[in-house]
């Protein structure tokens, strides 16, 4: 290890620790002042109240008091200012648009649907109409775990499992708002998801998210590989489970017929997520991401960038990737949604970061968000999609979703990633069906305590051994891996059904 400290730009205001700190110890020549916990920030010059303090060269908050030279920088001392963060962004639209890149070829083993489509997994699925559905949905899936009846699926070697993937809305809102929109498209993406063979959608008959309704607002249609039907017109709960495993028994040989074959890299979409974040996330696993991300997209691949509320005070960096400005300018049409949203809520973007961010080292949500950005490498940007809308565009992509881990991935899955990257500095407990999820560790001390649950170490960066670009390949070939089928660490621990977590606005009537 070189130093104690990693400085990011030299414009910047602070520095990082690498390990915690002592008092007294130097620097860049400067001594710290009090205990400086690792991933935290020290000042390596005198800064005044209200002056705007710098990290990756760019405005992460402003001095809440005067600021000595080798002090720990964080709540007690910096906030988002008088303004809340709404300082002057340049978007300087499309200034960063780079030429396409040189194609590349790599291939992984996928599944091949009959409509073009290429599939990671090889599910079915059973969805619920309306939390009143959920339980009767989980006991037809149930019927099928290997823990539970180990004999269900023993003839079908290439179903990689049947899941229940219910929620806790569906009524008691408004039936033409917002709110059911994004139900019916979320259910939509998934009852398409080419990870899965074929779904069953169990309703129960008299909430506000109507099947038939449904079908028709979604352009679907009952076939082979979906199949929909309500508790109140089966019989009850009995009937309903029995009819559902009825359906998957006839579903299962046909689903157990597909085989995996070489597929171009093209194929893969990565839904990019991070949580439980900390001061080296923006400086370890997200960067090296976003290499895997750029990598990607050479082969022709697709990455969504999500969590708007993480990325607020750092979409500049995004307009100026835009290919078009109707992008960009779809994307801060999707900033002024949040801020109002919040704001007729009783909140502010600022309520982000969470607790657990702030005792990682991140002070304001645009540190973090400066950070989070980084995921998304250095491709331009082709298009923003609203929740749950099917990504049709191939390359770097934007989708509006919350911050809220489950919610933001269950929106890009509903859109068509077939796969899911998710950083994290504090431990994640995430897990996603039907498309597997690599969880990438930003520091070493969080590998060594909860290695069961990470797929990789991105920690070997920060402790300087490995460079970001050199673990952005790990990344890129550990996707490949896991879409040909490697089993990621959530997915032997049977994570997946309980994080489908539609996103839910409006009042609940």
């Amino acid at each position: 290890m070189s130093t104690l400290f990693i400085r990011l730009h030299p414009s910047d205001d602070v520095v990082i620790a690498r390990s915690q700190l002592m008092s007294g110890s130097a620097v860049e020549g400067v001594p710290v002042r009090g205990l400086i916990p690792p991933g935290h920030k020290v000042a390596t010059r005198a800064v005044a109240a209200g002056e705007p303090v710098r990290r990756y060269n760019q405005i992460i908050g402003f001095a809440s008091q005067a600021i000595a030279p080798g002090e720990h920088v964080h709540t007690h001392n910096l906030n988002m200012g008088p303004e809340k963060g709404n300082f002057e962004r340049d978007y300087a639209i499309g200034q960063d648009v780079k030429p396409a890149p040189v194609r590349r070829h790599a291939t992984f083993m996928g599944y091949q649907r009959a409509d073009g489509r290429v599939a990671t997994r090889n599910y079915i699925g059973v969805l619920s109409s309306v939390n009143c559905s959920a339980t009767a949905a989980r006991a037809i899936a149930d019927h099928f775990s290997r823990r539970n009846n180990p004999q269900a699926l023993a003839h079908f070697p290439n179903v990689d499992g049947v899941v229940a993937l219910t929620h806790g809305t569906g009524c008691g809102m408004d039936t033409e708002g917002l709110g059911i929109q994004l139900l019916e498209r979320t259910l939509a993406g998934y009852a398409t998801h080419a990870n899965f063979w074929g779904v069953v959608v169990v309703g129960l008959g008299c909430e506000a998210n109507q099947l038939n309704t449904w079908l028709a607002h979604s352009s679907l249609r009952e076939g082979d590989t979906l199949k929909v039907f309500n508790i109140q017109d089966t019989g009850g709960t009995r009937l309903t489970v029995e009819k559902g495993i009825q359906l998957i028994e006839e579903m299962l040989p046909r689903a157990n017929a597909v085989q995996r074959s070489p597929c171009s890299a093209e194929h893969i979409t990565v839904g990019l997520q991070c949580g439980g974040s900390d001061g080296y996330s923006g400086i370890s696993a997200n960067p090296a991401l976003g290499v895997a991300v750029d990598l990607l997209v050479q082969h022709g691949g697709t990455a969504i960038l999500s969590e708007t509320p993480e990325i607020y005070g750092a979409e500049h960096l995004l307009t100026r990737r835009a290919v078009r400005p109707e992008v960009a300018h779809k994307l801060i049409e999707r900033i002024r949604w949040w801020e109002n949203y919040t704001a007729i809520n009783g909140g502010e973007m600022n309520n982000n970061p969470s607790p657990g961010n702030k005792a990682g080292g991140l002070t304001t949500i645009l540190e973090k968000s400066l950070g989070a950005v980084a995921k998304g490498g250095t491709s331009n940007l082709q298009a923003v999609y609203e929740y749950a809308e099917p990504v049709t565009a191939k390359g770097f992509v934007y989708m509006d979703t919350p911050g809220y881990d489950p919610v933001s991935a269950t929106g890009q899955v509903a859109g068509g990633a077939n796969l899911i990257c998710f950083t994290t500095g504090r431990g994640s407990a995430y897990g996603c069906a039907p498309s597997p999820s690599l969880k990438l560790s930003t520091n070493t001390a969080l590998w060594k305590k909860q290695e069961e649950d990470m797929d990789l170490n991105c920690g070997e960066i920060v402790d300087g051994g490995v460079s970001i670009a050199e673990m952005g390949q790990r990344i890129f070939d550990m996707i490949l891996a896991a879409a040909s089928g490697e089993p990621t660490k959530s997915e032997r621990h049977g994570y997946g059904q309980n994080e489908f977590v539609p996103w839910q606005v409006g009042a609940v009537m």
